[in-house]
């Protein structure tokens, strides 16, 4: 199966077609965040700028005792958020259905483990391509692809 992506210009027509309603067909445009549950925010924030090279979005406080800490990844729009609800405390230290994206899971995968990333094994090719999955201080588990 092929995957093609929309060029604005045939995007336009197919909105044009549709009856013009954009909003209608766009009304969710991206991901604006997704949150990480976390114990700590200082160990995660070390660790997510310091290990993985996050850079921090801001830095605010919320209430008496926890932070808004949002996280960019290189050039996505999509942030990270090291915040954890009272609710999602249970979240914590299980696999979260995230996967962060690299151009060579390998070369990533070498890098990282220098820093002292702990994986769960080495990076695996499949036929969708190659994947490793590693863990951050909590526990959490993250895939690595490309």
């Amino acid at each position: 199966m092929a995957i093609r992506t929309l060029r604005r210009a045939d995007a336009r027509k197919k909105i044009d077609k549709l009856g013009g309603d954009a909003y209608a067909l766009a009304m969710i445009t991206s991901v604006k965040f997704v949150s990480i549950p976390i114990t700590d925010q200082d160990r995660a924030l070390d660790f997510y700028t310091k290990k993985l090279g996050f850079t921090v979005f801001t830095d605010q406080p919320m209430g008496p005792e926890m932070r808004w800490i949002e996280l960019k990844l290189g050039r996505t729009d999509t942030n990270v958020v090291l915040f954890t609800a009272d609710e999602h405390k249970g979240w914590i230290g299980k696999p979260l259905n995230i996967s962060f994206r690299c151009n060579d899971v390998m070369k990533t995968y070498e890098e990282l483990v220098s820093r002292g990333v702990e994986f769960e094994g080495k990076p695996e090719k499949h036929p969708w391509g190659w994947h490793a999955a590693f863990k951050d201080p909590d526990g959490n588990t993250f895939a690595l692809s490309d």
